[in-house]
């Protein structure tokens, strides 16, 4: 399963392109356009082949942010939640010949949490052996002390927060290969960047009432294609 394990370079590249205050050109080297997918039944049963690479890179591309955001959150510092991304897709590959997926008994994305909240409690445990907790954040240490925790509240909220946030990003990023650049830019300059209409107007040479519309259809679009991925979620 070596292929499993990405470069540190690779991984510092990925959680780079997450992270708005670098350059747009930097990131750009580093990666190609990233991979915002809703787990599929096909993909689920291609991962149960180690030898599929190429699934198995689909899937790393779909979840590492996920994973890396849920991993910081709880408290865990960069090179330690690069090494739980890492060590939760290798579980994942061990475990994945006896994934049986049934909602009846529960979802991908729960099995998922499950292990990723493990390699987290491994992380933790490192670091305190190690004598490194000052790399753990102290509140975060607080809330993980009895790590690992089956029925801990925090994470579950943390990786909902961060899910929802993640299928906000793939319907963005689908809809953003669908639409017109200049649409694009004034819904991200209006929306997600909060600039006035008269100023988006102004940089990029449009009129005001072009901004509303575009505000309007985009966020329409975005909010049907995170119904449509919802719908697809396994």
């Amino acid at each position: 399963m070596f292929w499993l394990r990405l470069s540190r370079a690779e991984l510092r590249c990925k959680t780079l392109a997450g992270r708005s205050e670098y350059p747009v050109d930097e990131i750009s080297l580093c990666m190609s356009e990233s991979k915002f997918i809703p787990t599929r039944r096909s993909l689920l049963s291609r991962l149960r082949s180690w030898d599929n690479q190429d699934s198995w890179r689909e899937f790393f591309d779909t979840y590492w942010h996920l994973l890396y955001s849920v991993a910081t959150k709880a408290g865990l510092g960069d090179a330690d939640a690069q090494d739980a991304v890492q060590e939760t897709v290798i579980a994942v590959a061990r475990e994945m010949p006896g994934f049986k997926y049934d909602p009846a008994v529960g979802s991908f994305k729960g099995w998922l949490l499950q292990i990723t909240r493990r390699r987290i409690a491994d992380q933790m445990r490192k670091r305190y052996r190690s004598g490194g907790a000052s790399r753990i954040d102290p509140e975060a240490s607080a809330r993980w002390a009895d790590l690992p925790d089956p029925a801990s509240l925090d994470l579950e909220l943390i990786w909902e927060e961060q899910w929802r946030d993640h299928l906000r990003k793939a319907a963005l990023d689908k809809v953003k290969r669908r639409i017109r650049l200049e649409q694009f830019q004034m819904f991200e300059l209006a929306v997600l960047k909060g600039w006035p209409a008269r100023k988006v107007a102004e940089a990029l040479g449009v009129t005001i009432i072009q901004v509303y519309m575009a505000r309007h259809r985009v966020g329409n679009l975005v909010k049907k294609e995170v119904r449509h991925l919802e719908q697809k979620m396994i």
